[in-house]
């Protein structure tokens, strides 16, 4: 299979200013890609471009072979998006959510998939507690089984560390080594060494370098991309 993701001199303005200036970008199958870059580079914006969830003002986006935005619609049951806040309803318990979410992608045995991920994030002894009186990071880790439920061919996230203790850290690693396409926001360059088989730097709208961490220390990684921004 060819790239899951191909974008090509992506422009995104508000206003007169650029907040991607001819980007271009490239995910294979299998590859997780992290996005870094200062406080306004265009991490977000593209990211968003990518998930379908916002457009382009210019420039070519095709996703798992679809182009966009025109086709958004064949791709968004296709792909998983997990941002700043999990997307759970706090009024439910965690299995009443994964219940709801699993009806709406019309998921065949809807229940024993709920159990496996409320019991690959943790939560499987907390199944029945509403969410609400749950903390950022066990919101967090539902998040990470919503995101999972419909087994989608390609993940985004968004700081997905954010909130999560250490175990919840590992338990996240873990899942974005395991055999997944995933395109990922972080300000964590240490956590991103650990996963990410290519790091995507971006700066003021543009693409700055990318880093290939291949084993080597978080702190290699952070200098080499203090090198590109500085």
């Amino acid at each position: 299979m060819g790239p899951l993701i191909t974008g090509r001199d992506i422009v995104r303005s508000y206003g007169h200013r650029r907040a991607l200036d001819r980007v271009d970008i490239t995910v294979a199958d299998g590859e997780r890609l992290a996005l870094v870059g200062p406080n306004g580079a265009g991490k977000n914006n593209l990211h968003r471009m990518l998930a379908t969830l916002q457009r382009p003002d210019a420039g070519t986006l095709t996703v798992l072979g679809e182009p966009l935005p025109d086709r958004a619609d064949r791709v968004r049951g296709r792909i998983g998006y997990l941002g700043h806040d999990p997307g759970v309803y706090l009024d439910l318990t965690p299995l009443q959510n994964l219940e709801f979410f699993a009806d709406l992608y019309g998921i065949a045995d809807r229940d024993a998939r709920i159990e496996e991920l409320l019991d690959l994030v943790g939560l499987i002894h907390r199944a029945h507690d509403a969410t609400r009186t749950f903390s950022r990071g066990m919101m967090q880790r539902l998040g990470v089984a919503r995101l999972l439920l419909h087994d989608p061919l390609l993940l985004f996230l968004d700081e997905p560390h954010s909130g999560l203790d250490a175990l919840g850290e590992e338990l996240l690693n873990r899942i974005l080594r395991a055999d997944r396409t995933a395109v990922i926001v972080t300000h964590d360059l240490e956590n991103a060494a650990e996963w990410a088989d290519r790091i995507q730097v971006l700066d003021r709208g543009r693409c700055a370098g990318e880093i290939r961490p291949d084993g080597r220390p978080g702190r290699s990684v952070r200098d080499e991309y203090r090198a590109m921004v500085a």
